[in-house]
């Protein structure tokens, strides 16, 4: 079936629709150094174009003044790999929830509009150059997590498997989590519970996890008190921003957990 007359002509328009945007954008050039906040006009964007083509707009046209791009981090661009950890207008990775940076589109943005950005604000993630923070942070409280010592043998059946879709909906919640640090730029005192308590969660609640439960809720975190990650004070900012939407529960079974295996020992 053919697309109504003048249908195709609609659409372009709508993808043809361009804006202007001025863009604050904190620049530092290393951890060390002083950083400020400098601001640059971009004219014709298109709507459909995702926030870091943006961006990438912005580095060509600095590239082509023989000024220094900036930096920023990105991967998969497809919503996955939590590495695009910008924060937008006061948001992590912008004003929409449940999204990462990748995932937003110029179109959220009217013209004219004033964008701030900045990278994300935490002792625990120093800054390596401009919008790029070191995170590996959490690659060091997962490492003390460990792995699980279950042999889970070849793959069976779902219908064979002794969880309650409940719980294993629960653990699959949990395990959502990217682990990109929207939660601790979210936080006023940079906590990293929400991240700590679904990685506790997604194997604390399945077979498989239970051989090193108790040791695995002391150790992450005990390196997350280490790697200087503040308290958690619940206020549900680190939920609300969350691009995966890891509900606050978490927090609470983290809490459950710690205090057995404390007791335990």
């Amino acid at each position: 079936m053919s697309a109504p007359a003048g249908a195709a002509t609609k659409e372009s328009k709508i993808m043809e629709h361009t804006i202007s945007v001025k863009l604050k954008i904190w620049r530092q050039r290393g951890p060390k150094e002083k950083g400020q906040f400098v601001n640059y006009s971009l004219d014709n964007v298109s709507t459909g174009s995702s926030f870091l083509e943006m961006l990438d707009m912005l580095n060509q046209q600095l590239v082509e003044k023989g000024e220094e791009p900036v930096v920023f981090d990105n991967d998969c661009r497809e919503g996955i790999c939590g590495m695009c950890s910008l924060y937008i207008n006061g948001h992590p990775h912008g004003p929409v929830q449940g999204i990462t940076t990748c995932q937003l589109h110029m179109r959220k943005f009217n013209d004219g509009d004033t964008i701030t950005i900045e990278p994300w604000r935490s002792a625990a993630f120093p800054v390596i150059r401009d919008l790029m923070v070191d995170r590996s942070a959490f690659d060091k409280i997962q490492q003390a997590g460990g792995y699980v010592s279950f042999n889970c043998g070849g793959a069976q059946d779902a219908n064979n498997i002794p969880i309650s879709k409940e719980i294993a909906d629960t653990a699959m919640d949990s395990a959502t989590c990217i682990g990109c640090g929207a939660c601790v730029a979210a936080c006023k005192n940079g906590s990293a519970m929400l991240f700590v308590s679904a990685k506790v969660s997604q194997f604390a609640l399945l077979p498989q996890g239970q051989v090193e439960r108790k040791r695995r809720a002391r150790a992450m975190v005990r390196k997350m008190d280490e790697l200087g990650f503040g308290n958690c004070t619940n206020t549900g900012a680190c939920a609300a921003e969350c691009p995966k939407n890891v509900p606050l529960s978490n927090i609470a079974r983290l809490n459950r957990e710690f205090i057995n295996a404390k007791f335990s020992e």
